[in-house]
């Protein structure tokens, strides 16, 4: 099997890649701020939280807004399975947040045994992850961030 290039599959071709590419970083864009949007929502939580002395964690709410995210995946026909893990992977960096501002804030409850940043920080994409990556939390992340698990 011989491969081509945009240009040698013809004109048509080439202009439909770079509509639909253009678009991907349309989305890929908005997915950023977005996210942006939302760790900024979750750092107030995170200070209201070391305020008051609540644990990072919240392992129902956890739990809840996973179950959540399933059904708005597969009404949104994307793989529920895939949802999970990435929402795995955003609730262990809003704990690793809430610690930091807990321990910035004398707190102290950073790493507190039986939370959920115990079990979810050690690879909450996984080997089998769908995106292709093999560490999504390490040097293979895809989205080019660096291991910052301590």
């Amino acid at each position: 099997m011989t491969t081509s290039t945009p240009q040698e599959a013809g004109p048509d071709v080439g202009a439909e890649l770079a509509r639909l590419r253009d678009s991907i970083d349309n989305i890929d864009a908005a997915v950023v701020h977005m996210l942006a949007e939302r760790f900024k929502c979750t750092q107030q939580v995170g200070h209201l939280k070391a305020a008051h002395q609540l644990p990072p964690a919240d392992p129902s709410r956890e739990a809840h807004q996973i179950a959540r995210l399933r059904r708005l995946a597969e009404s949104a026909k994307l793989d529920p399975a895939f949802a999970e893990k990435l929402l795995n992977f955003i609730i262990a960096e809003v704990i690793r947040h809430h610690e930091r501002i807990a321990d910035d804030a004398g707190g102290g409850t950073a790493g507190t045994a039986g939370t959920t940043a115990d079990t979810t920080t050690t690879d909450p994409i996984g080997a089998t992850d769908p995106i292709g990556a093999a560490d999504p939390i390490g040097a293979t992340d895809p989205t080019g961030a660096a291991d910052t698990r301590e």
